[in-house]
């Protein structure tokens, strides 16, 4: 008789690094995304966590770290036993924790197959994203028992080069007093980093001797620089000084919708927060988009135009009803109102034949919209999917350039319920440091579920008909940029900032406290 043989799991030991999931490792994340049960630390911060949770496996199981290396050890060894790919995850690197190599050595004495994944260390990488470079002789520490710390090595570390230590906040007092007890200066240069590389890391600049004070409110895991490399933080702190650094942006966008202008937010450092003003749903009659994909499968439209990405998702959808794909547009040509839609168009393998170079909007693709000629289109037709609320001015401008237009209502727009009270609070209250508008019903639909955002926040649209409505509403409008684009309207919010930051800079100190300017850029001059 044969036996089936039992699956054998694996047991990976994973460094997540000082906390931003960019530094996840690529051989880190595919160990992630493949494991069946994930013990984290609680040193690993919740944002990382939740990054990892979004890519993992759907049944995956998520559990702290519970007891002794010994317990530890027996949770990846058991589920590896029974098959399954078990991960710790570490903050740092596993083998800057005596806990986690005790771990490694109790899974090595047994059969079970395991690998160490490095990660950045929280010293080494904090340091890096505070400015401070560890040139010379560096020593860097993950440090868990500060009792246990060689300070006359950290003296002579300090003397001949750089020192960066990752410890508890609550353990500064005792860094400071073995560090002055065998002889470093303390007027020696200290920066201390909390929340290093997360989205409100700040870092302090003092001395030895006042470093305790200058770090007061900070919590959790910290990281502490001492020697030459603190002076240079003035030209090298590139995270805490993007643009937007610390500025909580509200994207009033369906999550679908957001994600290209969060991750370029982030990029500039901004934390959005987004907030779905629209709900997309079909048609309350389907029968004209069933008109409209039989015609484009008969030939009977010389152009489809697609004016959002809305638009493009129920064009494919009614083709997934009916069995049919890309090769169905045979013939017919695409254009697109701009390069968002763009990409969903060639996301089902299709390349738009025309998006306006210029004003990415109705008047934009018009201009460069070719009358209809007999001659050259003896399919004179075409088809506008668009929502139920949509303005007149496109299908009016083809039909002046002599084209029969079908203009069909793909999907409707309603309102979408109110955001949590909290939110709506921080929108009238000035909890916000920016809004992006992209169209008018973010406008009318933001402020009809949450309120007028306070005259505080500043006031970003992506073009001249978004910018008349927000007008009509009594809102300021801060920013505008020269072409109507998610990407061009974050560059503008960014630009914006790097001005005000610049106007703050050159205003006497009396001065600055007066400004009405506001904002995490105003903030840092006060």
């Amino acid at each position: 008789m044969t036996r089936t043989r039992k699956p054998v799991g694996r047991i990976a030991f994973v460094g997540a690094g000082p906390g931003d999931p960019g530094l996840l490792t690529r051989r880190a994340h595919d160990a992630l995304v493949d494991a069946d049960q994930v013990v984290y630390d609680r040193g690993v911060p919740e944002s990382l966590l939740a990054s990892v949770r979004a890519e993992a496996r759907a049944d995956a199981e998520f559990t702290p770290a519970e007891g002794a290396p010994g317990d530890v050890a027996k949770v990846l060894i058991s589920a590896a036993r029974a098959g399954q790919n078990a991960v710790h995850l570490v903050a740092g690197d596993p083998f800057g924790h005596d806990s986690v190599v005790k771990e490694v050595q109790a899974v090595a004495r047994t059969a079970a197959h395991f690998e160490v994944v490095p990660g950045v260390g929280q010293a080494e990488g904090v340091a890096a994203y505070a400015g401070v470079p560890l040139p010379g002789v560096r020593t860097a520490a993950d440090v868990e028992d500060v009792s246990a710390l060689d300070f006359e090595a950290l003296a002579a570390a300090v003397t001949r080069g750089s020192l960066a230590l990752a410890v508890d906040a609550g353990d500064l007092s005792a860094v400071r007093d073995g560090l002055l007890s065998v002889g470093v200066d303390g007027t020696t240069a200290v920066g201390v980093t909390g929340d290093g590389t997360g989205e409100t890391q700040y870092t302090t600049t003092s001395t030895v001797d006042s470093f305790v004070a200058a770090a007061l409110g900070f919590t959790g895991r910290v990281v502490l620089t001492l020697g030459e490399g603190v002076g240079e933080r003035d030209k090298l702190s590139w995270w805490e000084n993007r643009p937007l650094y610390g500025w909580k942006v509200l994207v009033p966008r369906t999550k679908e919708q957001a994600g290209v202008m969060s991750a370029r937010l982030r990029a500039y450092g901004a934390i959005p927060c987004e907030v779905p003003t629209i709900a997309v749903e079909p048609p309350r009659t389907p029968a004209q988009m069933e008109r409209a994909v039989k015609g484009l499968v008969d030939g009977r439209y010389a152009w489809v135009i697609f004016t959002s990405v809305n638009a493009v998702r129920a064009v494919w959808e009614k083709f997934a009803e009916h069995g049919l794909d890309a090769r169905h547009f045979g013939g017919v040509k695409i254009a697109c109102i701009g390069e968002a839609t763009a990409e969903a168009v060639r996301a089902f393998g299709i390349q738009p034949e025309l998006i306006p170079s210029e004003e990415q909007s109705s008047e934009g693709l018009l201009a460069e919209f070719s009358p209809h000629d007999e001659v050259l289109d003896p399919v004179g037709r075409v088809l506008l999917p668009r929502a139920d609320i949509a303005t007149e001015t496109l299908a009016a401008g083809l039909t002046e350039r002599g084209w029969e237009v079908d203009d069909v209502t793909a999907y409707r727009t309603v309102r979408a319920a109110p955001p949590p009270a909290e939110i709506r609070d921080a929108i009238k209250s000035g909890g916000f440091d920016a809004v992006l508008f992209t169209s008018s019903s973010t406008v009318r639909n933001l402020v009809g579920i949450a309120g007028k955002p306070h005259a505080r926040t500043v006031v970003a649209v992506i073009g001249p008909k978004t910018a008349e409505t927000a007008t009509e509403f009594g809102l300021r409008v801060d920013v505008q940029p020269q072409h109507a684009s998610v990407p061009d309207l974050v560059e503008a919010l960014a630009a914006y900032a790097v001005e005000l930051r610049e106007k703050l800079a050159a205003m006497p100190a009396k001065q600055r406290r007066g400004s009405k300017v506001q904002g995490p850029t105003a903030l840092r001059f006060r």
